[in-house]
């Protein structure tokens, strides 16, 4: 699943999107993110207001992009990157805990900016759902074609499983509390392997039926049909 070089009009393309969304985050953290509009953004980028609307439909997803922009790619880069021997289990897992336990320390105020503010975190929260198709197809890869439903049940299974941990880890505050504020319940670490333990089984299973599966020869003709 190594990905082509892109040409020159994606690369212009990626370009304005990091721009847009590098805008929208700064902005966010000094002005907060209820007090700009996408008009700000676009200027900031020095681009339209309308090609802003090419690449984000609101304001709170170029910000949240910012932090989680290309994450479903890597982690479905990462899985295909390790080696066989490793077990398809451990690779996602060892995927998803890279991409989500540390943002670094450039990204350490957004996440805080995100999870702080309730619109941003629903956001944020909808983002996990981005990685089906991307680990459906670095399942696919690893194990190769054991049937139509496999690798993107268990991608979706991933996503879900990521979006439990983080709402466990996310738990909005009471009503008598400040408003925005969030309680983190745990260690993030903890929390997505938990979440994503279920799912060990199956994918365990999905890579034995493919090894299995690897080792049995096709048979044809006649000769070769049992009675």
């Amino acid at each position: 699943m190594t990905p082509r070089p892109a040409g020159l009009r994606e690369r212009k393309k990626q370009a304005t999107r990091e721009a847009l969304r590098e805008a929208a985050l700064r902005l966010a953290l000094e002005q907060g993110p209820d007090n700009m509009r996408v008009e700000d953004i676009a200027e900031a980028a020095g681009v339209s207001p309308r090609t802003y609307n090419n690449y984000f439909s609101s304001r709170d997803q170029a910000i949240v992009a910012a932090v989680t922009g290309e994450r479903d790619a890597r982690v479905a880069a990462a899985v295909t990157a390790r080696a066989p021997e490793v077990g398809l289990a451990d690779a996602i897992i060892a995927a998803v805990l890279t991409e989500y336990i540390d943002p670094g320390e450039t990204r350490r105020d957004a996440v805080l900016l995100i999870t702080t503010h309730p619109a941003l975190r629903e956001v944020f929260l909808g983002t996990t759902g981005a990685i089906s198709k991307p680990l459906a197809a670095a399942i696919t890869e690893r194990l190769g074609a054991i049937d139509e439903f496999t690798a993107p049940v268990l991608a979706a299974g991933v996503a879900a499983a990521i979006r439990v941990a983080l709402e466990q880890w996310l738990q909005p505050a009471s009503d008598t509390a400040i408003a925005g504020f969030v309680v983190v319940s745990g260690s993030l670490s903890d929390l997505l392997r938990a979440a994503l333990a279920p799912l060990v089984p199956a994918l365990d299973d999905a890579e034995t039926r493919a090894g299995s599966a690897a080792r049995t020869p096709t048979s044809h003709g006649p000769d070769h049909v049992r009675s």
